[in-house]
This record gives structure tokens, C-alpha cells and sequence, in this order.
């Protein structure tokens, strides 16, 4: 790259997608500089953190989201398989992180905890044997068990099963591979290495106020010391925004063809956080249950078993709320200074036509705390209101999409927004994010830094760090569950 540029590679936002690509991009090319800038004064606190939502290793064994139910009655499982791939990337690459000694204690971050689905009801509990029976055909699903009876489930749910009605119709799928990940852990782990290496500089209180196009093809940032006020500008040939509900604003300010016409709609999280240690104790899984009609995607009900900070937590929800903001630490503006004429048409369309969306956020808005714990006891039927309180979790902040046809669509997950040439990209979106970050991330450096990832000397790395890659679990299902296999052992996840 031109030594005339303050620094090689800039990465916006101290969360897990930024600290991804820069630790992969420093494996590619020892010799990269990079700035890393923060507005908050520590890193991995907004998305990244455990209790902000990206705390459970999305991984498509349990979240029923992830295979509808087609009108015919049969299931789509693509998305899932997709899925469950990704995160087999990750772990893998995690595994190549700790084998290197770039990072440490694997049990830091990583932890195994079973992944179930459970449903009630006869429609539920048909829908699940038939997505139980769809997900054999696919090799990254083997192990996982299905119940309907309720001494079985008993044993592997005996919380969710205490006192509960024998003759309600129920059933669980159960995979014992699932995992529980500290991504705010995660993040600091990598950020810790890369800020120790020739090259890489990480600035907390460091806010991008804007960034402009140079004749030359760099990037001229604005960057605001929030501690000093000390404003500064710095060149580089490359931006990656990944800054999680501020990437928006910073990519409208970019002015690049490709991210005209999008928008973003926030939704705010809650989660009831259990208290008594008791509790705790007597559940180990993450149980996922089918949303409610109208309900986003990603609005799966679940009871959630985590690892924060090496200690067991115990979550249920999450429900749904509405704030303008764009990150849990940021600015009411947010919402309003996004719509800009380019996307205006695009956020009226799916304002005018998500009734239903609309309808569940005012629902959940108007719940008191009696009406959570009532959401709660359809899993834990005899639960406590006293052994439970409110959590708030992180911003959300769903992508709203020009379409030619629709004119506008909401769309759930991750979106990558860069530009022609390669010299910028952004994140945008939400769940899976976090567990899919190695995938997302060899896509921003596929479509930025093309003809070195296209070269001999780079796929022979990555293929050193990412074992399946370039491979297909159907054709080579071997290879697949070797690596998984081969990962466990390293990430410590043997049960």
C-alpha cells in the first residue's frame, strides 16, 4: 500500500467484527498498519457485550427461526444449513487463534452448553418432528435427538419440566455439540493480541465524525478525541465501518452509490435475568421455543444458559422494545437523522406495510413486569417473580433495503455494504452477526482485497486457518466433522 497514507487500514468500532478482520488481515499481511478508533472508552461493551444479545452462539441447532415451515407443510432448511455452517468457520478459526497462542484460555470465551428446542401443543410438535426428521439429511445436524416423552425430557430439561401438566402434548430436539460464547470476552482477547503487534494502534473515546472520498482513491477521516475535544485527520487506503447501529450514519457520510437507499429500523431488547442461585443451578441448555404470531425473527423465546465472565447466568426472553437510538449508548437523533431522500421512499413502504411488526412492538411495549414472568412460566411454570429482574440488552438495528419490486423491505440479519473498488465496506444488520463473524469477515476481504485473496499464498493461509474452507459439508462430510471434531478438542468443548 502508499506509504504516503497515515496508516494502511482503519477499522471503525472496537466490537467482534472489527477485531475479526483485523486479526485476520494481520495473519495476511504482517506488515499491515492499523488504526482502530472507539467512541466509548472500553471495547466490546455495546453489541459484542454478553449481556447485549451477542452472548449465544448462533448456530441454527436449536433457533426454530432459522427452518419455517413452507406453506406445504414441509421445512426450509437452507438458511439453517447455512448456518450452522458458518459457525463451524468460526470455531475453527477460533481453534487456529488459540493454537497460534494469539489468544489464550479458550474457556474464557467458549464454553459447551446443549442447544434444544421445545415446543407444546400438537401443530408445534408436528412441526418439530418433521424439522428434526429434515435436519438428518445434513451432516453438521448429526447427534441431535428428538423427544416426546416427558420422563425423557425430564432428565435433559428438569427445570422447564417441574410441575408441568402430563398431559400437555410437548417435545424437544437436543444437540450436546451446542456451545455458549462470550463474544464481549472474545473481542477483548483478540483486541489484547492485535494492540501488542507492529502496526496496530486501538484508540478508545475516539469518534469518527466523518469520512470523504480523495482524488487518489484514500479515505480522509475526521476523528474527534471525546477526552481532549482534539480534533485530527487521517488517510487511508481502506475503511471497514463496523460499528455495529452507528454504521449507518457513517455510511450515509460516505456518499458511495452502494449504500444509497438504505435505513434502519432499532428495536430495543429485554431480558428477565434470574437472581437465585438455586435456579440457576437446576438448568444447563439453551431452549428455544417458537416465537409469538408477528413477532421478528429474531424474537425467538428462549431460556438461556451463559458463561459471563466465568460465572453461569440463567436469561429468558427477549422482549422486544422501541427507541430511536441506534446503539444502547447512543442518541434519540439516530432514527431521525438517518432518513435521508434516498431512503425515505424505502422506510415509509415498510412502515406502511409491517402491520403486524408494529402491533408486536406496541404489545411488548405496554408489558409490565407480571406479564414477562407470565411469558416466562409457559417455560418455567412455577416461576418466581422474586427470582427474577429486568435486564436491559442492546440495540438492535434491522436493515431497511431499497427493492425494485416492493419498494421497500425489512430485512433480518447481516447485510455488507462496500464499494466498487474495494476501499470501503460496512456492516450492517443484526442476528446472526456475532457467530458467523469469520465468514462475514473473509467476505469483506474476498470483495476488498480481491486479487491477494484470489492468490496462491493467501488461500494457502487461509486455508491453514480455516481448515473447510473452500469445501462443501455435503461432499465432504468427512472433512467437516474432523475439523469439528479437531476444533472441540482445542476449544476445550468436550463434554
Amino acid at each position: 500500500m502508499n506509504n504516503s497514507y497515515d496508516t494502511d487500514i482503519v477499522l471503525i468500532g472496537a466490537g467482534i467484527m472489527s477485531a475479526t478482520l483485523g486479526i485476520m488481515l494481520k495473519e495476511l499481511m504482517p506488515g499491515v498498519s492499523i488504526e482502530i478508533y472507539e467512541r466509548l472508552n472500553e471495547v466490546a461493551v455495546e453489541s459484542s457485550d454478553a449481556w447485549n444479545n451477542a452472548g449465544t452462539g448462533h448456530s441454527a441447532l436449536c433457533e426454530l427461526n432459522y427452518t419455517p415451515e413452507r406453506p406445504d407443510g414441509t421445512i426450509d432448511a437452507s438458511k439453517a444449513v447455512g448456518i450452522v455452517d458458518q459457525f463451524e468457520i468460526s470455531k475453527q478459526f477460533w481453534a487456529y487463534l488459540v493454537e497460534q497462542k494469539l489468544i489464550e484460555n479458550p474457556s474464557r470465551f467458549i464454553s459447551p452448553v446443549p442447544h434444544m428446542s421445545f415446543v407444546w401443543g400438537d401443530d408445534n410438535v408436528n412441526y418439530l418432528k418433521k424439522r428434526y426428521e429434515k435436519l438428518q439429511e445434513y451432516p453438521l445436524f448429526q447427534g441431535m435427538q428428538f423427544s416426546d416423552n416427558h420422563e425423557q425430557l425430564k432428565e435433559w430439561i428438569p427445570l422447564i419440566m417441574h410441575n408441568r401438566d402430563a398431559s400437555q402434548k410437548v417435545a424437544a430436539t437436543k444437540m450436546n455439540i451446542g456451545t455458549d460464547v462470550d463474544f464481549g470476552a472474545l473481542t477483548r482477547a483478540i483486541l489484547d493480541n492485535l494492540k501488542n503487534r507492529d502496526g496496530v494502534h486501538l484508540h478508545t473515546s475516539h469518534e469518527v465524525r466523518n469520512l470523504k472520498k480523495q482524488k487518489d482513491g484514500s479515505w480522509k477521516l475526521k476523528i474527534k478525541n471525546l477526552e481532549t475535544e482534539e480534533v485530527k485527520c487521517v488517510t487511508t487506503k481502506f475503511v471497514f465501518i463496523g460499528a455495529g447501529g452507528g454504521s449507518l450514519s457513517l455510511l450515509e457520510k460516505s456518499h458511495i452509490p452502494e449504500g444509497k437507499g438504505y435505513g434502519g429500523f432499532p428495536v430495543s431488547g429485554q431480558w428477565l435475568r434470574c437472581t437465585n442461585p438455586e435456579v440457576i443451578a437446576q438448568h444447563a441448555a439453551k431452549v428455544y421455543g417458537k416465537p409469538a404470531v408477528g413477532a421478528p425473527p429474531m424474537s425467538d423465546p428462549h431460556l438461556d444458559t451463559r458463561m459471563i465472565n466465568g460465572k453461569r447466568a440463567l436469561l429468558f426472553g427477549p422482549f422486544a422494545g422501541f427507541s430511536t437510538k441506534f446503539l444502547k449508548n447512543g442518541s434519540f437523533w439516530d432514527l431521525p437523522l438517518s432518513i435521508k431522500w434516498s431512503n425515505i421512499l424505502p422506510m415509509l413502504k415498510v412502515g406502511l406495510t409491517n402491520f403486524q411488526l408494529v402491533k408486536y412492538l406496541i404489545q411488548q411495549i405496554k408489558q409490565t413486569q407480571s406479564d414477562r414472568v407470565n411469558a416466562l412460566r409457559k417455560f418455567v411454570t412455577d416461576a418466581k417473580p422474586e427470582d427474577w429482574e429486568l435486564e436491559v440488552a442492546g440495540q438492535r438495528v434491522q436493515v431497511i433495503k431499497n427493492d425494485p419490486k416492493k419498494g421497500g423491505i425489512l430485512q433480518f440479519g447481516t447485510e455488507l455494504v462496500a464499494a466498487a473498488d474495494g476501499s470501503i465496506a460496512a456492516l450492517l444488520g443484526a442476528s446472526p452477526g456475532a457467530s458467523t463473524s469469520v465468514s462475514i469477515m473473509l467476505n469483506v476481504i474476498e470483495r476488498c482485497f480481491k486479487s491477494q485473496f484470489n492468490s496462491g499464498e493467501w488461500q494457502q493461509k487461509i486455508k491453514q486457518m480455516i481448515p473447510t474452507f473452500g469445501e462443501s459439508a455435503m461432499q465432504n462430510p468427512a472433512l467437516y466433522l474432523q475439523a469439528r471434531e479437531h476444533t472441540a478438542e482445542v476449544l476445550k468443548l468436550v463434554l
